[in-house]
């Protein structure tokens, strides 16, 4: 911890981190710490995310970038993203495609972060200057449309 302060480090930024830090160093750098997790939080805190989806028979899985907060994985959520669990996945192939996206969703929030336009508020991360997503994710994927009533 001294070592970080004297390079006067702004952001923490965890990903694969698999020890748990001890509580007066995550208090010290409050909301200065973020993490990548292989689930869509609050699901699947912890380690075998992808083989405990599996064998809960979600149909959705994914991953979270948050806050890092004593309690594990369990601070305030800044991005998500979420992928379909397909009928042939194994933990390898589910992981597969989960650390994709991480890729995807680990600098967009780090630029959220970097920036200002995260914000927290209580156990939330409110985002400035984001837009909403343009259509539901669906699983499984409708094969044609329907209107209502049908």
């Amino acid at each position: 911890q001294a070592m970080l302060d004297i390079h006067r480090i702004d952001l923490i930024c965890l990903a694969g981190f698999m020890r748990m830090l001890t509580p007066a160093f995550v208090e010290h750098w409050r909301e200065r710490m973020i993490n990548v997790h292989p689930a869509l939080l609050p699901a699947y805190p912890g380690l075998n995310t992808h083989a405990r989806a599996l064998a809960d028979g979600v149909k959705i899985h994914g991953c979270t970038v948050h806050y890092v907060v004593p309690e594990m994985d369990a601070g305030p959520i800044i991005a998500q993203a979420a992928v379909a669990v397909l009928d042939a996945d194994t933990s390898e192939t589910l992981a597969a495609r989960v650390l994709a996206q991480e890729h995807v969703i680990y600098p967009t929030a780090l630029r959220l972060v970097a920036s200002g336009a995260a914000r927290i508020e209580g156990n939330h991360v409110r985002l400035e200057g984001t837009g909403e997503a343009p259509q539901p994710l669906l699983v499984p994927a409708p094969r044609a449309t329907f209107s209502p009533g049908e």
